[in-house]
């Protein structure tokens, strides 16, 4: 569940590199991030990246990043660039865009 305590909820943006878009690399993101209970989004660039917004607690927030940059995603990350800010609202829940 995603915490309402607002100096522990964050937004995670990260910037995957790889062959990583698709369906299948969005579908993987989202399932990991609602099993954590983030909201956000997972989208293709159109420079070959994907983009993934998550909100929530920054603890969960950093499981979904282990799990980007590790070995069990579909396709293949090279690199996953990260910012950190403030949560900004306007997630229900977390969907492939």
């Amino acid at each position: 569940m995603v915490s309402t305590n607002r100096r522990s909820t964050v937004r995670l943006t990260a910037w995957v590199h790889g062959h990583v878009q698709g369906v299948g690399f969005r579908w993987w993101t989202r399932c990991r991030a609602r099993e954590l209970g983030l909201v956000g989004e997972a989208r293709n660039l159109p420079d070959g990246r994907v983009a993934v917004i998550a909100e929530g607690d920054r603890g969960v927030a950093e499981r979904l990043l282990a799990l980007l940059r590790g070995d069990t995603t579909p396709g293949r990350v090279d690199e996953v660039v990260v910012q950190w800010g403030e949560a900004g609202g306007g997630f229900e829940r977390f969907v492939e865009a």
